[in-house]
């Protein structure tokens, strides 16, 4: 399976959105993407990992192996597991202080995301990183 972060590279996705002229191949691509997501095992999708925010159920899962956090999540919606994959790609495998460095305005503004994602979803992917920032600061 695909780690994102890893085998998966924020920028890695910035260049192959770029290739797609119409958002409908962006959006596909990352559907495709959340497919790539590792499974997440049942016993992890409880209330403790939901992410507040969110108009689809979503669970994330930090764990700190070497100063570095790695990130599990999922979604009961398919194009919020592609977004989860886009968020991770940004986050996944750096430590605390690399994920509280990243510009993930300037990502999202890169990928031009945000224009393209109802309110709704843009607050969801904002609750996200949230999370994921909140984590990272609390070590």
């Amino acid at each position: 399976m695909t780690q994102f972060g890893i085998d998966v590279s924020a920028e890695d996705i910035v260049d192959t959105l770029g290739f797609f002229d119409s958002w409908e191949d962006r959006y596909k691509y990352i559907i495709d993407l959340g497919k790539e997501l590792p499974p997440m095992d049942e016993s992890l999708r409880t209330d403790d990992h939901i992410v507040r925010g969110c108009q689809s159920q979503v669970w994330l899962v930090d764990e700190v192996r070497d100063n570095r956090l790695f990130f599990q999540a999922d979604s009961d919606a398919f194009i919020v597991k592609g977004l989860l994959g886009v968020v991770l790609a940004a986050y996944n495998g750096k430590t605390a202080a690399e994920i509280l460095a990243v510009d993930v305005e300037a990502y999202f503004a890169s990928l031009d995301l945000m224009q393209h994602l109802s309110s709704t979803r843009g607050n969801g992917l904002k609750a996200m990183v949230k999370r994921i920032q909140d984590t990272a600061a609390s070590l």
